[in-house]
């Protein structure tokens, strides 16, 4: 397939990352999880008893860090100073401190620089927060995905369930709401629909069919895939 750019923003909950790497399966071309990378970052902080919130121990932790996205057969997977760390970062507590490390600026700026040089490599589809409006603003199809808070929450219980951790789900909604102030009102690149945006509610929608309407937008957008 030649070199394109699919960018999938959107809140927290949405089915984005597990649609997107669907797409990208697909289509043959790389998926890149954006989320991925600040839970890593979170997860390196937490490690070593850094406060997720303080800006600046949280970028000397960054400054050292090797950080490393591996595409695999059986999906992406994340690295840590050689280590894998893809099942450790998927923990509520490691959600909400990647929440708070996101909105630190020299943090989204050093893995935004990260993930452009992933697309300048491949065709990528990635998602994240802010992949059409800053990260790839260039990107030849963009979509935002978006589903009700109390799907969202049912989505991200069922996750948490299946790792065996065992939350209220009036705690897991309000962590939703929380994720969503803290990513749509931070000061540097809030999460918000790019212009050019399709966008896809998939509160009422399997996996496989907001699959399907995304690669209906690829072909519109690009053409035959």
């Amino acid at each position: 397939m030649k070199k394109i750019a699919i960018a999938v923003d959107g809140p927290a909950g949405s089915g984005k990352s597990t649609v997107a790497k669907v797409v990208a399966k697909k289509l043959g071309i790389l998926y890149v999880d954006t989320g991925a990378m600040y839970r890593g970052v979170a997860y390196a902080c937490i490690q070593k008893g850094v406060d997720c919130s303080e800006e600046g121990t949280v970028l000397a932790v960054l400054e050292n860090l090797e950080l490393e996205l591996q595409p695999t057969e059986a999906g992406q997977r994340v690295f840590l100073d050689g280590k894998d760390i893809t099942e450790e970062i998927r923990s509520q507590e490691i959600g909400r401190g990647a929440s708070q490390v996101a909105v630190i600026h020299g943090v989204r700026e050093k893995l935004a620089e990260m993930q452009r040089k992933m697309a300048e490599k491949a065709a990528v589809v990635m998602d994240g927060r802010d992949i059409g409006t800053c990260v790839l603003p260039q990107a030849e199809v963009k979509i935002y995905m978006d589903a009700g808070v109390e799907e969202r929450a049912k989505r991200r219980m069922q996750e948490l369930e299946a790792k065996g951790e065992c939350p209220s789900f009036a705690e897991v909604e309000a962590e939703i709401k929380q994720r969503d102030e803290n990513d749509m009102n931070r000061k540097h690149s809030p999460l918000r629909k790019a212009a050019e945006a399709v966008c896809l509610d998939t509160t009422k929608l399997s996996i496989e069919e907001a699959v399907e309407k995304i690669l209906d937008i690829v072909r519109e957008k690009i053409g035959e895939v």
